[in-house]
């Protein structure tokens, strides 16, 4: 049983970031800070409309808004990378059914698992990563931001999970003229020309998330 000091300091520390929470998006724009392409009011979205409880221990405040604005509001990731559209919101918050206020259902919360099917007849299914931290904090596979940028900007898929078929290669791989070495259907034609610092953002984000059990590849019990 957890002593009354114990909860104390817990609560202590929701406090605490929650009033850095409320100082930081009460305050000004800072004056040196050049605002004419609206970062500053994209940081306040992207933290106001994140959809689950943020991590902030040693991160930047800043980079985490604004990649969960480009996670959440310009590139809906969530819309692939949680387990299909059945789950991604909760009962009763389901905006396609009319139903307000939308609330997404952080049990899936790019967890991934969505299954897009085969890109042919007779090839493995294309079935979409889970995004979120493991229990030790490790994002994407452990991956550190220059293999995550490395990754974006050039669609390689660091786990080889559907090489391409081939002599001695039949299995769980993909047909010619599918280049096996590279993600399918995730967008990463587009995503790789953000900005360096838009991806900084982004990873930062996903590495503020809570962790979701699952995924193609994921250990068991990885949140614990």
């Amino acid at each position: 049983m957890k002593s009354k000091r114990s909860y104390s300091l817990a609560a202590l520390a929701s406090l605490s970031v929650a009033a850095l929470l409320s100082c930081w998006l009460a305050a000004p724009a800072k004056a040196d800070y050049d605002d004419d392409d609206g970062t500053e009011a994209k940081i306040r979205k992207g933290l106001a409309v994140a959809p689950v409880p943020l991590d902030l221990t040693r991160r930047n405040i800043r980079l985490v808004g604004l990649g969960s604005y480009i996670v959440n509001v310009q590139s809906g990731c969530n819309d692939c990378h949680s387990a299909g559209p059945a789950t991604q919101f909760v009962q009763g918050g389901n905006p396609y059914f009319g139903q307000h206020p939308a609330v997404v259902n952080p049990e899936t919360y790019l967890g991934g698992g969505r299954n897009f099917g085969p890109l042919v007849p007779n090839s493995p299914d294309i079935v979409s990563r889970n995004l979120t931290p493991d229990k030790a904090g490790k994002t994407l596979g452990g991956d550190n931001f220059s293999q995550f940028l490395e990754t974006i900007r050039t669609g390689r898929d660091p786990d080889h999970v559907h090489p391409t078929c081939g002599a001695g290669v039949t299995t769980s791989c993909l047909p010619p003229p599918f280049d096996g070495d590279l993600l399918q259907i995730m967008p990463w034609p587009v995503y790789r020309h953000l900005t360096t610092s838009d991806l900084r953002a982004v990873y930062e984000y996903l590495g503020s998330v809570p962790c979701v059990e699952g995924g193609p590849g994921e250990p068991v019990n990885r949140c614990r």
